[in-house]
């Protein structure tokens, strides 16, 4: 289990790119009852931060960047609670915990209890399931319900338990119902893509004439924020790979590279081979169309819906000139 100190998290909204509806939701409904609440609390005893917030999706889409985001931007200690914290081998001890883990949340309030991979310690019960993992699950329900009734002075809790999945159909209905405000977190569209890009590529150097964002933007469908990340950590190296490569063949002395004589990233540096793999494929070799997810349809889980996107094909994309 890590605590973080609000001011000790590196990540706030605009490090995140794009999710502008799901962070506007986050503050009204989360951020303004925990750092205002007396605004709420003495308009309507209904107005207070939800007990629980479930960001679900696929892999590497930023739930638990946006976590981390929600905690800084609202002032509140980040309780990071890992699985292993809560299965311990002693019968009784994982109960102990739970109910440490709460009491910390409470005195350290506002605080987010966040909990990643919430289905694989909160999943459905099943009937052969060990007594012990139910137990687990009964004692932390019991303390989150503790959570909606007011302290001594008459105020309303300030701790918010937050779960991410990217198995929404795996997580106990019991535990569902405690987490009023759940939020898709999807595959980017391409407005979402053009913003991550900026964001990830805002201090890398870049041989303007000969790079198309617009271009990477459209080839990148389907990818998650995570993915295109690490497409752009490994088209950085091309520059980098090049320049090493032309002073050895030159006989020169690796100390003798001066960085100032790195070109910029171009278009075509994603085209190549990182490792054997290809980064994105070049506009011969598009593939299309395929759904950006293969596994599932992310939106049928919310009332909310997204952008469903292919990969554009060779035909559907122009390549850069």
């Amino acid at each position: 289990m890590d605590v973080v100190a609000p001011d000790d998290i590196p990540v706030s909204f605009e490090d995140i790119g794009g999710l502008d509806e799901i962070i506007e939701e986050l503050k009204e409904s989360v951020i303004y009852p925990l750092t205002m609440p007396h605004l709420y609390s003495s308009t309507s005893s209904l107005l207070t931060a939800p007990s629980g917030v479930l960001l679900y999706g696929p892999p590497g889409c930023g739930k638990t960047m946006l976590a981390k985001a929600l905690a800084h931007e609202s002032g509140a200690c980040f309780i990071n609670l890992h699985i292993s914290t809560l299965t311990e081998k002693w019968y009784g001890d994982s109960n102990k915990l739970v109910n440490a883990v709460f009491s910390l949340a409470r005195k350290l309030q506002p605080s987010i209890v966040f909990i990643d991979e919430i289905d694989a310690v909160l999943g459905t019960r099943r009937s052969g399931e060990h007594e012990a993992s139910g137990m687990v699950k009964a004692e932390f329900m019991t303390h989150w319900d503790g959570l909606t009734s007011a302290n001594s002075s008459g105020e309303p809790q300030r701790v918010v338990v937050m779960g991410a999945t990217n198995r929404i159909q795996d997580i106990d209905e019991a535990i569902l119902r405690r987490m009023p405000k759940k939020f898709p977190v999807v595959l980017p569209p391409a407005p979402q893509r053009l913003r991550i890009l900026s964001l990830v590529l805002k201090d890398t150097k870049v041989d303007r004439e000969n790079f198309d964002l617009d271009y990477l933007v459209k080839a990148m469908a389907g990818m998650s924020g995570s993915d295109i990340k690490e497409a752009c950590r490994d088209a950085a190296m091309a520059p980098v790979r090049e320049l090493i490569r032309e002073k050895k063949a030159a006989g020169l002395q690796m100390n003798t590279v001066d960085p100032e004589e790195v070109r910029g990233l171009r278009t075509e540096d994603f085209f190549s081979r990182a490792g054997g793999v290809r980064i994105i494929p070049p506009p011969a070799q598009l593939q299309a169309p395929i759904k950006a997810s293969s596994e599932k349809d992310w939106s049928t889980e919310s009332e909310a819906t997204s952008e469903v996107e292919t990969r554009p094909s060779a035909e559907m994309v122009e390549p850069p000139e």
